[in-house]
């Protein structure tokens, strides 16, 4: 079948939607994909072998990932314990991450991905003037990166959605999620596709190389934490609500190493596009992925977003969309939605979490400014056509009394679409109208790309936010901004209010005849009356014969290197290797852990294969909240990130030496000089001087989590170790490589300046498949020589 046909008339798209021909026919996964289908037949005889040798009822999060075991009958399943090998059904990157997967992938020397996928600019866009100016000078300032990605997507195979589509995790839950499907995309917030019923993870650039080559993709297998959620939402309570709730509930650890699976009557109550407000902000609780069991607001959405025979194949095989009756949580949370209050997190962490009608007072007695600067609504978490319908309904009352905003206003469309709509519909003209200014459908400020003016770098100051993330300098990299996340309608009203002092529940405004007024709680429709607006067709589709296409890298170029292998291992024990760094105190961690002082095991599973494919001797255990920003810092170097060299010059300059308590500042083994740590690096790289670094606990977790791993194997690093006694000043030798075996420690000899000498032993997580990649320098040199087999 092919139900849609395309037509194009300057510049924009529409879609004609044909009815179901008939029942369990082929069903494409997009429209975008004629051909490649929805497999619910493979899905359901897998769910069934697994029930059968499992014998108990299941979670919908195992009957999706369980669905999609490359060998479900010999696979060993244990929660939290084994390693499940996987087939995703598609694969999604946004560029900043895209540029490293398909450098890699190009390396790999395949001629075509093996499972759709796509690339989608949305991070290489600051937010400074206005959607309009903004995107001009992105197009710009990243012509080349752009470049390398269309072709290098035309060449392989892979989907381009151009810069001003929008915030890849919208596009995903508009174009490509749909109930049971296995997604990985290459950015953390990938589980906003749970809203649609599927398992969508969010991993490194190594595992999307995996995938889009076509080998099973490995993960931890997953506990499950069930939230059942009663009641119903109501007045100014919202779903982004439910998330901020859980996040006070659990903390940024609690979801770590498990899925999150709501189910209960209160579902019903919620939207699918606030279903995915949810599942997105999960990712600041640790968990793998969020979701939700399919029903009919998701098929009500699949509709109206031109995929309404997608949501008749679901409801033929709902039984493997929802949970199994009687199937047992790890771990049980319960939310009564009618008694939800809406609620306000924050500064500093998302799982600080205050009721909107207590944070004034909070703030106050912690010494918090309470007067707002900027109030930013939209994100990836936030900017469906409801999120702006309920905020225009807060702005609307506002202009009705004669008041605009006394906090700066900024509004982030998620996509394309929903700009174009919301435009159509009166949406954004209200917005602007309050004081708004319509930003580029990019991720803009709520990662930091932001050129903001208003205040100095080190200004104490508070804005409140629609986003996901607070955690220090995450928007505008001063450490002094105090930022809260909530929902877009709260955040406009109080924007409009202007300080953290107002509940809009109970307070009243003052408009300008003088006279008092309190806002009514917003209602919009979650979905618009009539079609979506598409809007300006900003796709590009991968040609049907790539034989004519090239993909250009300047040799002198700055933000783009092709990757050159990485050696071979030489069959003999590490030795003698110098210790560039012990850090004191780092929030993040890769590596060796000394048997003494074990380290535990948080969010390994999404960290530890971009490590070891990334072709680095070590293994992979993380603890703690903690982020990656101290081993490969984000900001103004996020330019390079398609340039392994010129990047890897911000190796470890956030991390504290323990030796001087500095950042930045290491010891020269050979020359007794202290320098930066990435000069140090290349000078013992040049001598032909391998080096470990020595990390605390948790070393290495959070976001980019790929090039803090690339750039130590790049600048000639041997192994990390976390969690030791060993001294800065000390030699190490890893020895046994020989007989390195999964499950089997290894032994590290230390060698003191004094002549003295001590055996400790090193637990790592290898299994046989990552061995051969470290004995063949790397995951794409074991895939090439398989290749040449």
């Amino acid at each position: 079948i092919s139900p849609y046909c395309q037509v194009l008339s300057k510049g924009v798209r529409r879609y004609h939607v044909a009815p179901v021909l008939c029942q369990r026919a082929k069903v494409a996964m997009s429209h975008f994909e004629p051909n490649e289908y929805i497999n619910y037949e493979m899905l359901e005889k897998n769910i069934n072998i697994v029930h059968k040798r499992l014998d108990r009822p299941l979670t919908l999060s195992e009957k999706i990932v369980y669905g999609h075991l490359d060998d479900p009958v010999k696979q060993d399943i244990e929660r939290g314990k084994t390693y499940l090998r996987l087939r995703p059904d598609r694969v999604a990157m946004q560029d900043a991450t895209a540029q490293m997967a398909m450098l890699q992938f190009i390396s790999s020397g395949l001629p075509k991905v093996a499972v759709p996928s796509t690339i989608h600019c949305d991070h290489l866009i600051e937010a400074q003037l206005g959607a309009e100016k903004d995107l001009r000078r992105a197009k710009d300032v990243n012509q080349e990166v752009y470049n390398f990605l269309a072709t290098a997507g035309a060449k392989y195979g892979v989907g381009f959605w151009k810069p001003g589509s929008g915030i890849i995790h919208q596009i995903i839950l508009e174009n490509y999620a749909y109930p049971g499907v296995l997604l990985i995309g290459t950015d953390s917030h990938t589980p906003n596709g749970g809203g649609l019923g599927g398992i969508c993870i969010g991993v490194g650039g190594a595992d999307a190389v995996d995938v889009m080559a076509g080998i099973p993709w490995e993960l931890k297998c997953p506990k499950v934490i069930g939230i059942k959620l009663t009641g119903e939402l109501s007045g100014w309570s919202s779903p982004k609500d439910v998330i901020l709730k859980v996040a006070g509930i659990l903390t940024v650890k609690g979801g770590t190493g498990a899925i999150i699976e709501y189910h209960g009557p209160g579902v019903d109550s919620i939207s699918c596009t606030g279903m995915a407000t949810i599942c997105n902000m999960g990712a600041e609780i640790g968990a793998t992925t969020s979701l939700f069991p399919y029903n009919h607001r998701m098929k009500k959405y699949l509709s109206k977003t031109g995929r309404a025979e997608i949501a008749a194949l679901a409801d033929e095989f709902q039984a493997h969309l929802v949970p199994d009756a009687g199937c047992e949580y790890d771990q049980l949370v319960e939310i009564n939605l009618s008694e939800l209050k809406p609620h306000i997190n924050g500064p500093f962490t998302p799982d600080l979490a205050h009721p909107v009608a207590d944070v004034g007072a909070v703030a106050e007695k912690e010494g918090w400014p309470v007067d707002i600067r900027v109030g930013l609504i939209g994100s990836c978490t936030n900017s469906s056509y409801e999120d702006m319908g309920r905020a225009a309904a807060v702005a609307k009352q506002a202009l009705a009394h004669g008041l605009k905003c006394k906090s700066q206003f900024t509004v982030t469309p998620g996509s394309e679409q929903i700009r174009a709509t919301i435009e159509r519909d009166g949406y954004a003209g209200i917005l602007r109208d309050v004081g708004g200014v319509v930003l580029a459908n990019a991720c803009g400020p709520c990662i930091g790309q932001w050129d903001r003016k208003d205040t100095k770098k080190g200004e104490k100051n508070t804005i409140v936010t629609s986003y996901n993330r607070n955690f220090t300098g995450r928007n505008d990299a001063n450490p002094e901004t105090h930022a809260f996340v909530t929902s877009p309608e709260i955040v406009t009203a109080l924007a409009i209010a202007g300080t953290l002092k107002f509940n809009p529940e109970m307070d009243f405004l003052t408009g300008a005849d003088g006279k008092k007024f309190k806002l009514e709680a917003p209602d919009a429709d979650e979905l618009p009356t009539l079609e979506f607006d598409p809007g300006q067709d900003t796709y590009q589709h991968p040609p049907k014969d790539r034989s004519g296409q090239h993909v250009d890298v300047s040799p002198t170029s700055q933000r783009l290197q092709l990757l050159e292998p990485f050696d071979k291992w030489d069959g003999k024990d590490l030795e003698d290797m110098l210790i560039l760094i012990k850090v004191r105190n780092v929030r993040g961690g890769l590596g060796l852990r000394s048997e003494r002082t074990p380290v535990g095991l948080v969010n390994q599973q999404e960290v530890r294969k971009d490590f070891l494919s990334s072709r680095f001797f070590a293994a992979l255990q993380v603890k703690g909240k903690c982020t990656t920003d101290h081993i490969s810092a984000a900001g103004p170097w996020l330019k390079f990130r398609g340039h392994l060299d010129n990047i890897s010059n911000n190796l470890l300059i956030g991390a504290i030496n323990i030796e001087n308590g500095k950042a930045n500042s290491v010891r020269n083994a050979l020359t007794q000089e202290f320098g930066p740590v990435p000069d140090t690096a290349r000078y013992y790289k040049e001598n032909g001087i391998k080096w470990v670094v020595v990390g605390d606990e948790n070393y290495g977790e959070g976001s980019s989590r790929e090039h803090a791993a690339l750039e130590p194997r790049h600048l000639g690093g041997r192994a990390i170790i976390t969690k030791s006694f060993i001294h800065p000043v000390d030699k190490l030798s890893i020895v046994g490589l020989a007989d390195f075996a999964p499950g089997k420690p290894l032994k590290c000899i230390i060698k003191h300046p004094n002549g003295g000498q001590e055996t400790i032993m090193l637990n790592h997580t290898f299994n046989e498949t990552q061995i051969e990649w470290f004995q063949a320098g790397s995951a794409l040199n074991r895939m090439k020589e398989m290749q040449q087999h």
